[in-house]
């Protein structure tokens, strides 16, 4: 199976031994993106608010480095370090997905890289 690495400068870089995304097959396989500020490396300022957009900016950039939108995803994990931060997420997530949600887990988490409170992976259809 032949694959493909998808890598765009809109979205913070790796920050280990990973790929932005992979494309194999009929999918594209998403690495997780946490909030994190493509031109800095750091973490944007603020709450679970912020962060959140931030995060979702940070998967467009991807999705659209790879040619797919947030209607291609089909599978999405959200892992929170706080559920009590669920509804605030899933309200701002939502905006993102007009059509045909996708199927999703959330699961709360000890920790995540670099302190933060939220991190999103998915998968997405490769074909339109």
């Amino acid at each position: 199976m032949l694959k493909k690495q998808i890598q765009t400068n809109a979205a913070p870089a790796a920050i280990g031994p990973y790929s932005q995304a992979i494309q194999a097959g009929d999918f594209v396989f998403y690495s997780g993106q946490i909030p994190l500020n493509p031109e800095t490396g750091d973490v944007v300022a603020g709450g679970i608010v912020e962060h959140t957009h931030q995060v979702m900016t940070n998967m467009r950039a991807v999705l659209h480095a790879s040619g797919r939108d947030f209607s291609d995803i089909v599978k999405t994990t959200i892992y929170l370090t706080d559920l009590a931060d669920f509804s605030t997420v899933n309200e701002i997530y939502g905006e993102c997905f007009t059509e045909i949600p996708p199927a999703r887990a959330c699961v709360q988490v000890a920790a995540l890289p670099k302190g933060v409170s939220i991190e999103i992976d998915w998968i997405a259809a490769a074909q339109k």
